[in-house]
């Protein structure tokens, strides 16, 4: 009970969240949950560079795993790295008074991140961090200044040097620090795909939940129809 309290405070408190982020440029982003092969290379990225430290504690590893159309053997196989069960819940495995003793504090499930912050700003941030060596991590972010993360996909991007760019529809490194081992143009493809994959995982029964919205609508239009006609038909000899 507790934790579906919880998510209901972070969806609640979403709309402060936007307002928090109200005149930061953002570059847009369209995410789609029918796209079963962009969200399967997101899943992929997420457990291989997030999940040891960022958990997703309100889905579960089988529900994930149907949705992205991911046989059982597979999933486990490629997925799950903690030795978690396939029906669990996908939990990472650090413990928190550790990650707190790590990082000054634990860091924050993410479920609902795509809620909380929107796509826009996750497809912003990772794409936003530059070099310094003031911060602890010797990082900063344009989108969330004196960020206490350290850049986990610097492997895939690397590293600029100076703040890029970001609101342009693109981020624009004038100079790398250091060299990552995706182009430019392929870093931004698979930040995508990790978007995608958070913003399916804060609201898994859309695709569902639309299909079931037509159908109704579908129903609204025939029942109108019929009952004209039936309406009709008994007030025929009336006039």
């Amino acid at each position: 009970m507790k934790k579906y309290i919880v998510a209901g405070l972070l969806y609640s408190f979403s709309i402060l969240a936007q307002a928090s982020v109200s005149g930061v440029a953002l570059d847009s982003i369209d995410v789609d949950a029918s796209n079963k092969e962009s969200l399967q290379n997101g899943a992929v990225i997420y457990m291989d560079y997030c999940m040891s430290c960022h958990s997703l504690e309100y889905a579960r590893y089988n529900r994930v795993a149907r949705d992205l159309e991911i046989e059982e053997n597979e999933f486990v196989e490629r997925f799950i790295h903690t030795g978690a069960k396939f029906g669990e819940l996908m939990e990472n495995a650090i413990p928190e008074k550790q990650a707190k003793s790590w990082f000054g504090s634990a860091p924050p499930d993410l479920t609902l991140v795509s809620k909380l912050r929107s796509p826009e700003w996750l497809y912003s941030y990772l794409r936003g961090f530059y070099a310094d060596d003031s911060r602890p991590w010797g990082v900063n972010n344009v989108i969330f200044k004196d960020v206490g993360m350290p850049h986990v996909l610097l492997q895939l991007q690397g590293l600029c040097a100076v703040e890029p760019s970001i609101g342009h529809g693109e981020a624009l490194c004038e100079e790398y620090a250091s060299e990552g081992s995706m182009s430019a143009e392929e870093y931004d493809a698979a930040t995508y795909d990790l978007v995608n994959f958070l913003a399916y995982m804060a609201d898994p029964s859309k695709l569902e939940r639309e299909r079931l919205g037509w159908m109704v609508f579908l129903f609204l239009g025939i029942f109108f129809v019929v009952s004209w006609l039936y309406t009709r038909e008994l007030h025929k000899d009336i006039h």
